[in-house]
């Protein structure tokens, strides 16, 4: 199965996105590497910091002739805000005393830790003093390094008819009203809307609620879901909880920052509900059978794709709830780390609002976990050999 590593800090030369035991053989597209580089980096409420970057990926190796080759893939996505910092992130070099007064305040006065941040806490793990030895890695600059890894993974998929959307709930108070979406709504339409939101009414509200939080200096959160369809009955396992489909996908969608509440489905809803209304009824159709679903099918998809850990041919549906930005520029109180004071949360360059990427972020999580999880079940060390699996499992009577 894939490994999909990253490296690198917000402030350092670039990111490094690694991904391991990738079969060969999978046609992959830079110019839509760098597509999703770009959805990433949309979004109303973003800060400065992307004005500054325009993410493009290398691919340093594993890719040849737009097709992998069955070793490491590499890639490289540079930080143009490096030239700004690079006497303060060099990683040979010690502090320069030729530093301006500007970058002596960012490389020694990272001291006051952020309350909902991992300053504090990565400081006494590591035992620094140095916020910044804590704060460059757990920036959310990082993903950048995920979505990149995250559309080699889709790829995969999509050459086997599998496509991932996303968009957003909610803003603040700015909030969709429930709603019946199909899968093509949200592909077809959510890129076009500045918060992602495929409500142009709802789209207002958030947009409003972005602008309020940014006059008053303030951060927030929201909610965005994550589908994909196209998925086969039976990806994931139930036999061990490690195995469990929508378990992988909840760790996944909880590492990235801020995000602080996943559910599968109408999980929350469901939960107040007789269990007669919440099961997906089960109904079967012998002119679908040989697709993904073997000719079963729901008229509703209250478990969200998945049961008993394992799909169940109905889209997967992941919603995520993010907590705003801990970065405030009217800071909250916190301690001094070396004089133990009082004093105000320093103030990082940052973001009002990261819903809309968090969502693109979320999109690339779903294509890592599913394209492992589709690689334990049909994998091979090339296409072809993939291929002939699937094509093998969907033509299998039932």
């Amino acid at each position: 199965m894939p490994q999909y590593i990253t490296a690198g800090e917000s402030h350092g030369q670039g990111l490094v996105a690694l991904i391991e035991s990738f079969p060969a053989g999978i046609p992959i597209s830079l110019k839509e590497i760098n597509h999703q580089m770009f959805r990433r980096q949309q979004g109303f409420g973003r800060g400065q910091r992307m004005k500054i970057e325009a993410d493009k990926v290398k691919i340093l190796s594993g890719i040849r002739n737009s097709k992998t080759l069955g070793s490491p893939i590499s890639m490289f996505i540079t930080n143009k805000d490096w030239v700004n910092w690079r006497k303060i992130m060099h990683p040979d070099n010690p502090v320069s005393k030729k530093l301006s007064p500007a970058q002596k305040k960012r490389a020694y006065d990272v001291t006051a830790p952020r309350p909902g941040h991992t300053d504090l806490a990565g400081a006494i793990k590591y035992d620094t003093k140095d916020l910044r030895n804590v704060l460059e890695r757990s920036s959310a600059r990082e993903t950048a390094a995920r979505v990149a890894c995250g559309s080699v993974a889709r790829q995969l998929l999509e050459q086997f008819s599998i496509k991932i959307a996303s968009h957003v709930i909610s803003i603040g108070k700015g909030t969709l009203k429930k709603k019946k979406l199909s899968f093509d709504d949200i592909y077809l339409n959510a890129d076009s809307s500045p918060v992602r939101c495929v409500n142009k009414e709802a789209e207002k509200s958030m947009i409003d609620a972005i602008k309020e939080a940014r006059k008053k200096q303030d951060t927030l959160g929201g909610v965005f879901e994550v589908r994909i369809t196209g998925l086969p009955i039976g990806l994931g396992g139930n036999a061990q909880w490690y195995n469990r489909l929508d378990a992988n996908l909840a760790q996944a969608f909880m590492s990235i920052q801020s995000v602080k509440g996943v559910e599968i489905g109408e999980a929350f809803t469901n939960a107040a509900k007789f269990g007669s209304q919440v099961h997906d009824s089960i109904y079967f159709n012998e002119k679908q059978t040989g697709n993904q679903s073997k000719g079963f099918w729901r008229k509703t998809n209250a478990a969200g794709g998945i049961e008993g850990g394992l799909s169940n041919g109905a889209d997967i549906i992941i919603r995520a709830a993010c907590k705003p930005i801990s970065t405030l520029m009217k800071p909250l109180n916190t301690i001094d780390v070396k004089s133990k004071k009082d004093t105000l949360a320093m103030i990082e360059r940052s973001d009002i609002c990261v819903i809309p990427a968090a969502a693109v972020v979320g999109e690339a999580m779903a294509a890592m976990v599913v394209s492992e999880c589709f690689l334990n079940k049909f994998g091979g060390d090339s296409f072809n050999e993939i291929r002939d699996n699937f094509r093998g499992y969907l033509e299998r009577e039932f």
